[in-house]
């Protein structure tokens, strides 16, 4: 029986003006994400695939189009509804990890807890706050680096950070843009191996942009984009694909 879906997308286009020319990046897609699996994005840059996940994590607007999470539309919700989401239901991983210089690596971990609360409720509850943000650092092997800066970190262990913090608001999915792609084979399949832990260990479905085949190969689900619609892989006829470009 197949499993539920949690994120749907139907067909979405998007385009970006320059010079006065509109240049089409989505052209209609249709997508599908079902709850607990590993769901790869493979396609060369320009592709479109990391428009496409700025979309689904309501980062851009579509030009038509709609996304609905849990059966509810998001794509038009109102920004409060849409900065919850953003917050409390998914949690992103970016390519170039996004962590703010200035803070330390549980200071980063903390920083959606800091902005999905009221001040008041941050402070009431902030012992159990850094307890979890603990917790997470722990689990991704990097406690003992709780009070280090970015600068002074590796790739791998700023991307460990950020799985952290995107873990923070215990989301029951991950989108991730390239979360090994700037990070060389071995530390990148660490990153991988961790992922696929919390998969199993919190049953989180997980949306992974990539542009290596053999990643995406290993995942549950795999979808490639080219010019901007999804399209079946002749090298990957193994995986499943629940996910077809729009009629």
């Amino acid at each position: 029986m197949p499993t539920p879906i949690v994120l749907t997308a139907r067909g979405l286009t998007k385009s970006y003006h320059k010079d006065r020319i509109d240049v089409p990046v989505l052209r209609g897609v249709d997508v599908e994400v079902r709850q607990g699996l590993v769901t790869a994005l493979v396609g060369r840059s320009g592709s479109g695939k990391s428009t496409l996940m700025h979309l689904l994590a309501t980062l851009d607007r579509p030009d038509a189009g709609e996304i609905f999470f849990r059966g509810n539309r998001i794509d038009n919700a109102p920004r409060a509804v849409r900065d919850r989401y953003r917050n409390h239901e998914i949690g992103i991983i970016f390519q170039f990890y996004h962590l703010l210089p200035e803070l330390s690596a549980i200071e980063n971990v903390l920083a959606p807890a800091m902005i999905g609360q009221r001040v008041w409720s941050y402070f009431k509850s902030r012992s159990e706050n850094r307890r979890r943000a603990e917790a997470l650092l722990d689990r991704v092997g990097l406690l003992h680096r709780a009070k280090h800066r970015p600068s002074e970190m590796s790739g791998g262990e700023m991307q460990r950070v950020a799985i952290a913090r995107a873990l923070m608001t215990d989301p029951k999915m991950l989108l991730a843009d390239e979360p090994t792609g700037n990070l060389d084979t071995e530390t990148g399949q660490e990153i991988l191996g961790l992922l696929a832990d919390l998969k199993e260990s919190d049953n989180l479905t997980i949306l992974m942009i990539t542009h290596d085949d053999e990643i995406a190969a290993s995942a549950d689900v795999c979808w490639r984009m080219q010019d901007g619609q999804i399209h079946r892989d002749a090298d990957l006829d193994d995986a499943p694909v629940l996910a077809t470009q729009a009629a």
